[in-house]
């Protein structure tokens, strides 16, 4: 797979066309999961082939299960419920939080133990907001003194279904629990704050799971039979955001994203984008598996500062990198709070972002929870994203609004989530180059 270390991006673009972006990243986890512990044979179409789902693809290959692959198209003979096998070695989950949180649920209700391993990104990232309850359940697993990978899961445990109230609304712990639920005695139910993106409902539904939902709280019973059922994975608006934020700030843009998932719980980027001004059509809106799918039609607008609230964070967590950048791009002052989340991503997102912005003359003030951004002129200069493919693509389009050329250093982990980025924005219209 293409990798690009350092991206280098000439001012003036602008975003024309129509396009699709990759696979939604979430969507795709969660079809090989619960496809490789289904009865019967599981289709999946427009599979997301980054890195991060294509460690889970191979995690489950590890244990047993016929996974075969054709392009974007995946079909999966399922192992059912308790088919699945001892790996003979750890499972190396790359950069992915996202594999390794559900996959320390799912397996926590197993026969056999597993390791869990990741990147030097990976095992930094906080690992006991899932052992914590999972060992409330019933559940062994080991971890560093830090709380952090490699996991050590004992397999054999009976795990007993639990009430959880999560102090954070976080759809990688809900769907981690609701993935052990599957292997408890009795009920599971876990409340948020408010809720989180509900992919893994939506889909375990699909595979005939029934699955109780109200308000911010979700309950599953354990010990259901999941079957087989065919998947189109829609295109991910966490990378559409990159290209609606980069249409938004570009004079003359006029971008077409095409068949883009608009699931609520995951659509506040357009929430905040059209409160700051842009101009974004939602067209040709319908279903595809439960999920809700549009095409977005994005314009040139003049945007403006807002305050963003706690109670648009969890619907818009993965994009708020895109969206400090049409901050830095709009007049006034834009604030965020209730966001502490952002610090404990790929990288901490609030001091990456605040530091590189400042880095091109943008006023960035980190909080805690948080920015307040002033806008004004991006100016040229190199910044670093840190490892984070988040952080490395929002700088990508920032680049089209530049006083000058912007050097994005660190960029290589873009593969984990967008394959061909620097291609595809290429072909809408940003001066991009990859090295």
């Amino acid at each position: 797979m293409n990798r690009s270390d350092t991206f280098e991006i000439s001012p003036g673009g602008l975003f024309h066309g129509a396009l699709r972006v990759p696979g939604d990243k979430s969507i795709s986890h969660r079809a090989i999961m619960l496809g490789a512990i289904a009865e019967g044979h599981t289709r999946i179409s427009g599979f997301l082939e980054g890195e991060d789902t294509l460690a889970t693809l191979a995690a489950f290959r590890a244990m047993g299960v016929t996974i075969e692959r054709d392009a974007d198209r995946v079909s999966i003979d399922g192992a059912g419920l308790h088919g699945l096998r001892p790996p003979v070695a750890p499972l190396d989950l790359g950069n992915s939080g996202t594999s390794m949180r559900l996959l320390a649920g799912l397996l926590a209700g197993q026969r056999f133990d597993t390791t869990l391993t990741g990147d030097a990104s990976l095992s930094r990232r906080p690992m006991r907001r899932v052992t914590e309850p999972l060992a409330r359940m019933g559940a062994w697993i080991d971890t560093t003194a830090a709380g952090t990978a490699p996991l050590h899961i004992h397999g054999g445990r009976a795990l007993t279904g639990i009430e959880y109230a999560s102090p954070v609304a976080s759809a990688q712990v809900k769907s981690c629990l609701l993935l052990a639920g599957l292997y408890a005695g009795g009920a599971t139910r876990i409340s948020e704050p408010m809720p989180s993106r509900d992919h893994t409902e939506r889909m375990l539904e699909a595979f005939g799971c029934p699955v109780s939902s109200e308000a911010a709280t979700v309950t599953v019973h354990g010990g259901p039979t999941l079957s087989a059922c065919d998947i189109d994975v829609p295109a991910d608006i966490s990378s559409a955001a990159f290209f609606m934020v980069g249409a938004s700030i570009c004079p003359g843009s006029d971008l077409t994203l095409r068949h883009v998932g608009v699931n609520p719980t995951r659509a506040g980027v357009i929430t905040v984008l059209r409160a700051m001004g842009a101009d974004i059509a939602v067209l040709n809106e319908r279903r595809q598996g439960g999920e809700p799918v549009a095409d977005l039609r994005v314009r040139y607008a003049p945007l403006h500062g807002v305050a963003i609230g706690p109670e648009v964070v969890p619907a818009a967590i993965d994009e708020f990198p895109a969206i400090f950048i049409a901050a830095a791009c709009a007049e006034g002052v834009t604030t965020l709070g209730g966001a502490e989340e952002l610090r404990v991503k790929e990288s901490d997102r609030i001091a990456t972002m605040a530091g590189n912005l400042r880095l091109l003359g943008i006023d960035a003030t980190a909080l805690p929870d948080g920015m307040v951004i002033t806008g004004g002129r991006l100016g040229a200069g190199t910044v670093d994203a840190h490892d984070d493919h988040r952080i490395a693509m929002s700088f990508a389009v920032a680049g089209a609004r530049a006083l000058g050329p912007v050097r994005v250093l660190h960029c290589a982990n873009v593969a984990t989530s967008f394959p061909g980025f620097v291609e595809l924005a290429r072909t809408a219209g940003l001066g991009i180059r990859g090295t």
